[in-house]
């Protein structure tokens, strides 16, 4: 059973850009790449789960989407902090054309995206992760049976700040200012369940 970590990638990994899909306007976000480090060293897979409507509204290609991939996991690789498998939905139920427009099990909240890398990776839920910037990556995260963080980048720091407004908590586990802070946390857990099976 392999220890997960999934990350959604605008406004959690890179800075969101409207329907990102050229390397030059990739931007990886503060914290990110320690962050990322940290958990490949404590034995954790790292898994990316993506919603790409822009392939869904023709804005781009799926081979567009693989070629940021490539050079987002080539930049990070150099830090150590390589990214183990990525899955993202191109469909899009409302604004989707041909193909694309289709009702679908990887969309998140969806958790088709996660049931397709459990084939690979043959996930441990009990000590797995979902890490994001929207509640919609929160709920997937919680459909699928892990363990769910905020991280205030991309909406998250607004989408916390509704929350208080309104006197919510969320159903997120934590809520972490960067991906290095929900890393911490994740480790810190991590190291207290351990403790806590000896």
């Amino acid at each position: 059973m392999n220890r997960v970590v999934f990350l959604d990638r605008d406004g959690t990994i890179n800075k969101e850009v409207e329907y990102l899909h050229r390397p030059e306007d990739l931007v990886i976000l503060p914290g990110v790449t320690e962050g990322i480090r940290m958990l490949k060293e404590a034995g954790f897979s790292i898994v990316v789960v993506t919603n790409q409507a822009g392939v869904a509204r023709g804005y781009y290609g799926e081979a567009d989407v693989l070629r940021l991939h490539e050079y987002l996991n080539f930049c990070l690789r150099k830090e150590g902090a390589e990214i183990d498998g990525f899955y993202y939905c191109p469909h899009h139920p409302v604004h989707g054309i041909g193909e694309y427009k289709k009702e679908c099990r990887c969309r998140k909240p969806g958790i088709g995206m996660f049931e397709k890398a459990e084939e690979r990776f043959s996930v441990d839920k009990g000590h797995s992760y979902m890490i994001g910037d929207k509640l919609l990556d929160v709920e997937a995260g919680n459909r699928y049976g892990v363990c769910s963080i905020l991280v205030g980048t991309g909406y998250g720091q607004e989408i916390m700040k509704e929350l208080i407004q309104k006197g919510e908590r969320g159903s997120f586990a934590f809520y972490a200012s960067d991906l290095k802070e929900a890393a911490r946390w994740i480790l810190n857990r991590e190291s207290q369940t351990t403790e806590g099976d000896k």
